[in-house]
C-alpha cells in the first residue's frame, strides 16, 4: 500500500456495512415484537427436533441410592412419564416444585439433577419436597446436550417406548398441566 486513501467506492461500502447489519437486526426485532402482539410468539416455546423421536442414548448414575436411570429404562416404559431437568441453584426450579409435588399423584416424574453436586441436589429435594420417583445425576451436563436442554428447568413428556412427546423450557404451571400435559399423557396411556 502506498498510503493512498481508500477509493470512494470502498469507503461507501465500509460505511454501509454497519447500517446493513443494524437494519437486519432491526427487522428481526420487529418480527419478534409483531409476533408477540399477535400472540404467536412464545419465548419459551421450543421447536425441538427431538419431538416424536426416541430419547437419546444415555445412562446416568443415581443421585440417591438405587435411582439412576438410562435410555433403556425410558424405552421399556408402558405408560407416560415426565422427565424434569432441575438444579438446586435454579430459582425457577424452586418455584415449580409445589406444582410438581401436586402432579406426582397423577403422573410419574423422573428427575435429572443438572450440573449439581449430589449433596446439594438431595438437600434441595428434601427441603422442597421430592416429586421424583427416580433421580439421576447429569453432573457434567453431557446428557443434557443430547436431550437438547438449554437450561433448567426443562421438562419432557416421554410416551411408551421412550418417545419424546412434549417439551418445555420453562417452569411447569397448573395451566400447562391442565391444558397440555395431562390431556396428552392420558391419550398416551394404553
Amino acid at each position: 500500500m502506498s498510503g493512498q486513501p481508500p477509493s470512494p467506492t470502498r469507503r461507501r461500502l465500509l460505511m454501509a456495512a454497519p447500517l446493513v447489519v443494524a437494519g437486519g437486526v432491526g427487522v428481526g426485532f420487529w418480527r419478534m415484537l409483531s409476533g408477540m402482539t399477535k400472540g404467536s410468539f412464545d419465548p419459551h416455546d421450543i421447536h425441538a427436533p427431538a419431538l416424536n423421536r426416541p430419547v437419546p442414548d444415555f445412562a446416568l448414575p443415581d443421585q440417591a441410592p438405587g435411582s439412576g436411570f438410562s435410555a433403556q429404562d425410558l424405552r421399556a416404559l408402558k405408560a407416560p412419564v415426565l422427565v424434569n431437568y432441575f438444579a438446586s441453584w435454579c430459582i425457577p426450579c424452586v418455584a415449580e416444585m409445589p406444582v410438581l409435588n401436586a402432579l406426582k399423584e397423577k403422573l410419574p416424574i423422573w428427575g435429572i439433577a443438572y450440573k449439581d453436586r449430589p449433596e446439594h441436589a438431595l438437600g434441595f429435594v428434601q427441603r422442597a419436597g421430592n416429586p421424583y420417583a427416580r433421580i439421576a445425576a447429569d453432573r457434567d451436563g453431557l446428557a443434557a446436550i443430547d436431550w437438547g436442554v438449554s437450561g433448567v428447568p426443562e421438562t419432557f413428556l416421554i410416551g411408551p417406548g421412550g418417545v419424546i412427546r412434549w417439551h418445555t423450557a420453562s417452569p411447569i404451571t397448573e395451566t400447562m398441566i391442565t391444558r397440555t400435559i395431562m390431556p396428552l399423557a392420558d391419550s398416551l396411556k394404553s
